[in-house]
């Protein structure tokens, strides 16, 4: 049987998330992936920064200047940080060396990689869009802390609207063309524009529903926005 290959872009805001590391999203996270694995599943999963990117950042603004170079590559070891937990998690099943260069292709006979940020200019769904194309997988999944990606933002206005499914022209009209390391979109207008040309789907999901993302696995009807 074919093994199915799946990029995940994990949003650091599961894994570190204000109160610390979530722990317990980790450990279900890990069983969930576990009963992938048995099915035949191959992951490639990206790991974000999450708030230890966001406290380093604002340390270096209380103390002086932070140019944005510096604060994306504090966002890139953080992913780094954030990636080696993720290795350890799943240090039976991954390949021993985390991938910080998407431009780089591992020859990994394990059933799991584990990705990072790379350089400035880069974000982590980027890099799951380039490791995606270079494996050869039309999917990305991208678990943040949001259940769908809306038509505005929904905490600023009421008549937002959620998106169920959306081309990704009309997409990329919502989040612009550029990346910043400060960028607060459902996902990296670079990336969108990568993602499009390699005629790339990406479903937005939301990580902490692990029953969700087993009903998108497996056909079913979930809750979450599909970009194609």
């Amino acid at each position: 049987m074919k093994q199915k290959l799946i990029v995940i872009s994990l949003g650091g805001s599961l894994i570190f998330p204000s109160e610390g590391i979530d722990w317990k999203f980790l450990k279900k996270f890990k069983e969930l992936v576990l009963g992938l694995l048995k099915n035949n599943y191959r992951l490639i999963i990206v790991s974000g920064g999450g708030t230890v990117a966001r406290k380093y950042q604002e340390a270096v603004m209380k103390i002086g200047i932070l140019d944005n170079e510096d604060r994306d590559w504090i966002g890139i070891h953080s992913t780094r940080l954030n990636a080696h937990l993720l290795r350890t998690i799943f240090r039976k099943y991954a390949h021993p060396r985390i991938n910080k260069n998407p431009h780089e292709r591992f020859d990994f006979r394990e059933k799991i990689l584990i990705g990072s940020g790379w350089r400035p200019g880069f974000s982590t769904d980027l890099d799951a869009v380039l490791l995606a194309k270079e494996y050869g997988a039309k999917t990305v999944i991208n678990l943040s802390n949001i259940d769908y990606v809306y038509t505005k933002d929904p905490r600023k206005f009421k008549d937002a609207k959620k998106i169920k499914e959306i081309a990704w022209p009309d997409f990329r009209k919502i989040v612009g063309d550029r990346w910043d390391p400060g960028l607060n979109a459902p996902f990296d207008p670079v990336a969108s524009k990568i993602a499009q040309e390699s005629k790339m789907e990406v479903v937005i999901l939301n990580g902490k529903k692990l029953k969700n993302f087993e009903n998108f696995l497996a056909g079913k009807k979930f809750h979450g926005t599909t970009i194609r």
